[in-house]
């Protein structure tokens, strides 16, 4: 480590015990002597004081200091808007780096000057973010026909920007450490783990042959979808350190007034893109978890129509399967406003430990469904902020005391769903997150149902099948029994093998019935004459089963 990285690691250790400290004392240490009043009275004045150091600290450093603020500012589900606010700035405020600078990474990773590698190269950056940086430019003409586009989008890594993910990582893990030595965010999360994963996820970013990859595994699950649109890859002119893509710049997503004035309804956006993004989650489970503005372009059509154009898969989630069921639960519950669904859906996906004490935890939900679950963005708005003070006040230590965890990739899940919201609600003001959950959630219903009826059907065939062979068991009894070869040894043992007899007889009717009757209800839909014949036939072994002599 250099001396530079050695400062570098030094002033994020020196804000972090710094501002550690002053939520110790306010939000730990007064409370406990009585003194609640007065800690609260200044957290709004302290939020902000401490959004702004970081927001500082974070411009002159830049790095994964940028990233950290910019997902913070994306936190408006749990973050405090004194937060959330003060660092929503860092999504576009990013400094760019020295031309001369990012030209010589640039030929440094193609082998070639920039003159010789592209007909014609902007010196001035389209963008710049936390980890590189965007200029345009046009391909030869060689390499377009081959590539099937000219102009193009080249990303372009900071210089150094290995050694500085390493000493910002070195530094949040130092920090996590500390964290985990406090007891009341122990109890609750991880944060090791979670440094962890989010190690992983910056070591992505910054391999653009892997961002590469997955654009094109990304195009690949929405091949047909007119929905959805990706810019394609020119490889020739790409590596682990230089990206250059198709340039398939258009509106920007939050761009309202651009989208109108191309004759797009806002409203209409929202909830395509909403359920873009559940279809990414909930169908291979490859999802974009970096979904904000910048992103994603709304891209006109000549015909009138339009698609989503997502750009930037540096930052990506992939759902595994067990995952992926907790979730289709989650929403499934979340549609049908069922609290103590929701909690089972959490235990399945592993947010709640299996000891987690649940029952205050459901009642909290019910209530919130009840109160506050058909509301869209703006009826929120319109409600008395004392009731969600009420609220919070009467479930917010029922949450807090609870045991959870991260399961891997869940917080680029959060992430993705809290963005999603953001933009959608930006695009327009009285969406209903509700809207797009229920439909969703009763198609999986009719996915999990179909399922269901499959076994159900399955189990009515085995039903028949035990049905068919139990007369012939039963038969094979009574012929050894009237050889003499099942030992009876009194009247008494007869009369107890006649009523056995009966017994099984009675069994069967209703083993038969029941089978015949499912596999009726099963068929009915697919091929209605045979099902209700099924149905009619199951008559006559109930009857049998209902009225037959008992011995």
């Amino acid at each position: 480590m250099t001396r530079a990285d050695r400062a570098r690691y030094r002033r994020i250790l020196r804000f972090a015990a710094r501002e550690l400290a002053i939520q110790w004392w306010f939000e730990l240490a007064l409370p406990k002597i009585g003194l609640a009043r007065l800690a609260a009275r200044g957290r709004t004045r302290r939020l902000t004081r401490f959004a702004r150091g970081f927001r500082s600290m974070a411009l002159e450093l830049r790095g994964l200091m940028i990233k950290v603020g910019q997902f913070m500012s994306s936190r408006l589900d749990v973050l405090p808007p004194e937060l959330t606010s003060e660092l929503a700035g860092l999504q576009d405020e990013v400094p760019p780096e020295p031309f001369d600078a990012i030209r010589a990474v640039a030929e440094g990773e193609l082998g070639a000057s920039l003159a010789a590698a592209f007909e014609h190269f902007d010196a001035d950056p389209v963008a710049a973010a936390s980890l590189g940086q965007a200029h345009r430019a046009r391909l030869a003409p060689e390499l377009a026909i081959d590539a099937g586009f000219a102009d193009v989008i080249v990303k372009v890594q900071r210089p150094g920007i290995d050694q500085i993910v390493e000493t910002d990582l070195a530094a949040l893990r130092k920090v996590a450490r500390w964290l985990s030595r406090v007891r009341l965010i122990s109890d609750r999360v991880d944060a090791p783990a979670l440094v962890d994963e989010f190690a992983g996820v910056c070591h992505d970013e910054i391999d653009y042959l892997h961002e590469a990859a997955s654009s094109e595994r990304f195009a690949d699950a929405f091949a047909g979808d007119e929905r959805v649109a990706v810019p394609g890859i020119a490889w020739e002119r790409s590596t682990r350190r230089v990206l250059t893509l198709e340039d398939v710049s258009a509106i920007k997503i939050s761009d309202t007034d651009g989208l109108r004035a191309a004759g797009i309804d806002p409203t209409e956006v929202a909830p395509v893109f909403a359920a873009v993004m559940f279809d990414q989650v909930f169908g291979d489970g490859l999802f974009h978890a970096d979904p904000h503005p910048g992103n994603i372009f709304v891209t006109p059509r000549a015909d009138g129509s339009w698609c989503l154009t997502f750009i930037d898969f540096g930052m990506m989630g992939e759902v595994p399967a067990s995952l992926r069921r907790g979730l289709r639960r989650l929403v499934i519950a979340m549609g049908s406003r069922d609290g103590a669904g929701l909690v089972e859906a959490a235990r399945d996906i592993g947010v709640l430990l299996p000891s987690a004490d649940t029952n205050e935890l459901e009642r909290a939900l019910s209530a919130l469904f009840d109160r506050f679950g058909g509301k869209g963005f703006a009826e929120l708005r319109e409600v008395d902020p004392r009731e969600y003070k009420e609220f919070a006040d009467e479930f917010g230590d029922v949450v807090r005391t609870l045991p959870v965890q991260l399961p891997e990739n869940f917080l680029l899940v959060i992430r993705a769903a809290s963005l999603t919201s953001g933009v959608a609600m930006s695009l327009d003001p009285t969406f209903n997150v509700w809207d797009s959950v229920e439909p969703y959630a009763e198609k999986l219903v009719r996915d999990e149902g179909s399922g269901f009826v499959r076994d159900l059907a399955g189990e009515a065939l085995e039903n028949v099948r035990i049905a068919w062979r139990l007369p012939k068991r039963v038969d094979s009894v009574l012929e050894k029994a009237e050889r003499g070869t099942l030992a009876v040894s009194s009247p008494q043992v007869e009369r107890r093998l006649s009523k056995l007899e009966a017994a099984l007889r009675r069994t069967i009717s209703a083993v038969m019935f029941a089978g015949l009757a499912v596999a009726g209800a099963v068929l009915y839909a697919p091929v209605e004459a045979l099902g209700v014949t099924l149905m009619v036939a199951s008559v006559l072994p109930l009857a049998h089963a209902l009225l037959a002599r008992r011995q």
